[in-house]
């Protein structure tokens, strides 16, 4: 469905260790006081270009303003006095385990959490790394991003093992949670070992039952042995910061997710979380604390460290917001978003009306127009920045998040009713 050259070209601190020791003392200031309540307040935190309509910002996060500082304090830090900042390495990691476990929710502990630089690392480190005895299979969906699909590949190529992709629905925008949980259902046999699914497919828009998926295999595996249990993988990128669910509510074994997408954190950060550990082989050395399962799968090295720690404060600005206002922001916008495009004759909507089957992602296609020439157009003549999903089928994607308004999205559909 997509290709790795069509990918390419496709400080809130809270208190929680805003100074350590060898941290500069001179951070810049937030370019406007920061009210979590004020969604004016919340967008003024972000450099984006004012007088455009930024529904492109999921892709890949501009940094609000305490993410900035958080960045340049650790950077400052690093350049001042290397040997000095870099011991503290392992406090500020822990911070960012914590403040992660924190808000995935109940049940999950920091030492469960693998430290990635995306999603599809997170993706990699498991479909390389999952044990399998001669015989398992595994299950994924044709729906999945190129990332999965291509870390499948590689695992069937290392064991032999086969990988089987299940088609979840038929038409997007009449996809049905019933239909999409009894489809998976269908494709597990009795040596899968593992399933992997995407959270909200960014191909189209639709947003999975997991909770419904997750409950579906908890009967299939009730009279499997621990090492024949089908274990569920998410790919939750387009979920985590969008949706107000945590780990207990989704019910998976692993996820993953970058951090630098709807959460707005630092460029180059993500997480892998599980709880199925023992099911996977670490891949790399691991420079992290020597006990726990999640520290010991975090690949080492040296990375971009000033992005990593300032993850921190990432967690910390989503929830002084509130993970909870966040979701239903998206969903308002998102929802009167595909309300208004449905009603344009010459626009098919390719996402879930539904908003228990979608989440911020809203796609669709023009009669007789291109995504690319919608994309360019939108933003020559309308200051409106969207994007073009970056599959096969490619169709018109917009993103409505907190750097976005009610007022752009009826911006956005006027301008797309221009469109021919």
């Amino acid at each position: 469905m997509v290709g790795r050259r069509t990918v390419l070209g496709a400080g809130l601190a809270l208190g929680a260790g805003a100074v350590l020791t060898g941290c500069t003392e001179d951070k810049p200031k937030a370019s406007a006081p920061f009210d979590p309540k004020n969604w004016d307040s919340v967008r003024a935190q972000f450099a984006l270009t004012p007088d455009l309509a930024h529904f492109g910002a999921f892709m890949l996060a501009s940094h609000p303003a305490p993410i900035r500082e958080a960045i340049d304090r650790h950077r400052t830090g690093l350049d001042t006095d290397t040997a000095a900042y870099l011991e503290q390495g392992n406090e500020l990691e822990e911070r960012v385990r914590s403040a992660a476990a924190g808000y995935l929710g109940s049940g999950v502990r920091p030492a469960d959490i693998a430290l990635t630089d995306s999603t599809t690392m997170g993706m990699g480190l498991v479909c390389t790394g999952i044990q399998l005895r001669p015989g398992q299979d595994v299950v994924t969906t044709e729906h999945d991003f190129f990332g999965t699909h291509d870390a499948l590949r590689k695992l069937a190529t290392r064991t032999g093992a086969v990988v089987r992709r299940a088609k979840l629905y038929d038409d997007p925008a009449n996809a049905n949670a019933g239909d999409i949980v009894a489809r998976v259902k269908a494709a597990i046999r009795p040596v899968t070992r593992l399933v992997v699914v995407t959270w909200v497919h960014s191909s189209t828009g639709v947003r999975l039952p997991i909770r419904a998926i997750a409950d579906m295999l908890a009967t299939v595996n009730a009279n499997r042995a621990e090492t024949d249990r089908a274990l569920l993988f998410v790919d939750g990128v387009h979920g985590f910061g969008a949706v107000d669910a945590g780990m207990a509510d989704l019910g998976c074994d692993f996820f993953t997710s970058g951090t630098h997408k709807w959460l707005f954190g630092p460029r180059g950060t993500g997480l892998l979380w599980g709880r199925a550990w023992n099911a996977v082989t670490p891949l790399f050395t691991s420079f992290s604390a020597p006990d726990g399962p999640g520290r010991l799968a975090t690949p080492g090295g040296y990375h971009s460290f000033e992005n990593r720690w300032a993850v921190t404060e990432a967690f910390a600005f989503h929830q002084a917001i509130g993970r909870d206002r966040i979701a239903a922001r998206i969903t308002e916008q998102a929802t009167r978003l595909k309300e208004g495009l449905a009603g344009i004759s010459t626009v098919r909507l390719a996402t879930p009306k539904d908003p228990e089957l979608s989440a911020g992602l809203v796609m669709c296609s023009l009669d007789g127009l291109s995504p690319n020439d919608a994309v360019r157009r939108l933003r020559a003549d309308h200051k409106i920045v969207a994007s073009v999903t970056p599959y096969d089928n490619p169709l018109l994607r917009f993103g409505p998040g907190i750097v976005t308004t009610p007022d752009q999205v009826d911006q956005v559909v006027k301008a797309v009713a221009t469109l021919r």
